[in-house]
């Protein structure tokens, strides 16, 4: 039997983790292609993770209110199909070839000009601004005293 390594996917460009709310699994059920197997809440959105195939679920690695890192591994579903855990394939670089890609990237990191980031402070107000109104006053540069008026 095969094993499928199911794990947490990419839910927008700006999500980097989530927490683990609820199994709606537990080890030794059976789940169908596309059934919810978890629960999950990010600072945006609370959603279910599918499985992408169809098999028993054999091992749970996060419990209920563990932060999982986009691509994780969260569980393992074992298939019908034969072989084991998925592995990444290896690919041989040659050395000369390999060379050549680090001798360019020092010369673009050495060529790269720092620019000092301009951050405006955007706390310490007696007025309530969300979060998301700080985060756009800081990207486009807006100050606490234009914020105010």
């Amino acid at each position: 039997m095969a094993k499928f390594e199911l794990k947490l996917p990419k839910m927008g460009e700006s999500v980097a983790e989530a927490t683990v709310t609820n199994w709606l699994k537990k080890v030794g059920d059976t789940i169908e292609m596309d059934e919810a197997v978890l629960e999950i809440a990010t600072d945006k959105v609370d959603s279910e993770v599918p499985s992408e195939v169809s098999g028993t679920l054999v091992e749970i690695l996060f419990n209920v209110d563990d932060v999982v890192k986009v691509g994780q591994t969260i569980a393992i579903i074992e298939t019908e199909g034969s072989g084991e855990v998925a592995q990444e394939e290896k690919v041989e670089i040659p050395v000369a070839e390999l060379e050549k890609t680090i001798e360019l990237a020092k010369e673009t990191v050495a060529s790269v000009e720092v620019v000092q980031d301009f951050s405006p402070e955007v706390s310490g107000s007696d007025k309530f601004f969300s979060p998301l109104v700080k985060n756009i006053a800081k990207e486009e540069g807006i100050s606490l005293e234009e914020l105010e008026k």
